[in-house]
């Protein structure tokens, strides 16, 4: 995008994890992030009315989809769905070492992947903890509204519902656990998230490791947490400093 009062260029991304003819488009989850530099106010932009313009054109974009994806097709009857079911039965009733019935991948577990992360903030571990557990702060990062009950027990959303969880223990200025989901993730699957907060005089250590993250959103929880979170936070932190100055 251009700033139109200077004439400055920024690059930038849009990504949409989790669009899918079963989310519905107001529930997608659309994630905008910029390059380092300046360019907040283009990233704003996108993240309020340019969201608003993307969900416009994916909701014409499924509809079309549809349409074209249904034109000449054969949907199974019911005869056939039922001879189907028939047969996966049979399957599950006499299963060999080799094959794996429709039966057994029902109910389990989905494949899962740990994330370890580390990120040096320039900011004592009690006023970083502050960020992560006062709703105030959380939003102003953010630039969203948010819920963040702080303490054992207690509901977290953020980034307009696309993060939820709840806090599971919570040591002041030291360490915060919590059960934690992206919307997309299938439903009522969490991740468990731990923070530690190494303090390191005027700066502290961030350590995030984030056990039972689904195998195919590995590469957007990282994201989420270095753009949405870390980068966030260090921006907040700048301009905290420079209104103290």
């Amino acid at each position: 995008g251009t700033v139109k009062e200077s004439g400055e260029k920024h690059k930038g991304s849009v990504e949409i994890p989790n669009l899918s003819e079963e989310n519905e488009v107001d529930d997608t989850e659309i994630n905008v992030s910029k390059k380092k530099g300046e360019g907040d106010v283009l990233k704003d932009l996108m993240r309020t009315e340019g969201t608003t313009k993307v969900r416009e054109a994916l909701r014409d974009y499924l509809k079309a989809l549809k349409t074209e994806f249904t034109l000449g097709m054969i949907l199974p009857t019911k005869a056939a769905v039922g001879q189907e079911l028939a047969a996966e039965r049979k399957l599950s009733a006499h299963p060999t070492q080799d094959s794996v019935s429709p039966q057994d991948v029902v109910g389990v577990k989905i494949p899962t992947v740990k994330i370890l992360m580390r990120e040096i903030f320039n900011s004592p571990a009690d006023e970083l903890y502050s960020i992560f557990t006062t709703k105030e702060l959380v939003q102003k990062f953010s630039k969203c509204p948010a819920v963040i009950e702080a303490e054992k027990g207690g509901k977290l959303q953020m980034f307009d519902g696309s993060v939820s969880g709840e806090y599971t223990e919570l040591v002041p200025s030291q360490r915060i656990v919590l059960k934690w989901r992206c919307r997309s993730w299938p439903d009522e699957h969490y991740a468990v998230v731990a923070l530690n907060f190494k303090d390191m005089a005027a700066q502290t250590e961030l350590q995030l490791e984030c056990k039972g993250v689904p195998v195919s959103s590995e590469d957007s929880t990282r994201q989420c947490w270095k753009q949405q979170y870390f980068e966030e936070i260090h921006i907040f932190l700048q301009q905290s400093k420079d209104n103290m100055e």
